[in-house]
């Protein structure tokens, strides 16, 4: 029988324990025109082709050497854009508990991502609109960028996040007790 004991036996009491990483962000909460940028983060030969296999992305471009450097444009394998979209989404990634995806606009995959290359992003409020009647529409884009400053990606993430107070943020909502 071990001697440890458990410093922290009541799991009701963990509840009670903010979640680390995780923003309580509301609509009125978004600044427009607010930016964050991520580390940096080298993608690896291996995380290509583990990513390759997981989505049954075989092209040649992303997983046939002899092909990429003899028959194709950029002389090596490239890295899927799916790929650097998630990468380059998931480095700016928060845990907000009260926004939700909408959608993505305007996705271009402007320049090759080789293996080895690094990337990072930034990411900037654009605009925000009321959308119903206990969300609104918050729109962010993310500038994925590799190595020195190189754009590769740019889309628009749209996303759906809670009013704090319904009554202000959504025209036409009211409260109740006014009437």
């Amino acid at each position: 029988m071990s001697a440890f004991k458990n410093p922290n036996p009541d799991p009701i009491s963990h509840q009670q324990i903010p979640v680390w990483n995780a923003e309580n962000w509301f609509y009125e909460d978004f600044e427009i025109g607010h930016r964050i940028r991520s580390i940096r983060r080298t993608i690896s030969e291996g995380e290509s082709m583990q990513f390759n296999a997981l989505v049954l992305d075989m092209h040649p471009y992303v997983a046939d050497e002899i092909f990429a450097k003899q028959q194709g444009i950029f002389g090596r394998r490239i890295i899927a854009g799916a790929m650097v979209f998630s990468m380059g989404l998931g480095l700016v990634a928060t845990n907000c508990v009260n926004s939700f995806s909408y959608g993505y606009d305007r996705l271009r995959f402007i320049r090759p991502v080789f293996i080895g290359d690094t990337i990072y992003t930034i990411r900037t409020n654009l605009e925000k609109k009321p959308k119903y009647p206990t969300m609104g529409l918050v729109k962010a884009s993310y500038e994925v960028f590799k190595n020195e400053g190189e754009l590769v990606l740019y889309c628009e993430h749209l996303l759906t996040v809670t009013y704090r107070d319904p009554a202000k943020s959504f025209p036409g909502t009211s409260d109740q007790s006014e009437a």
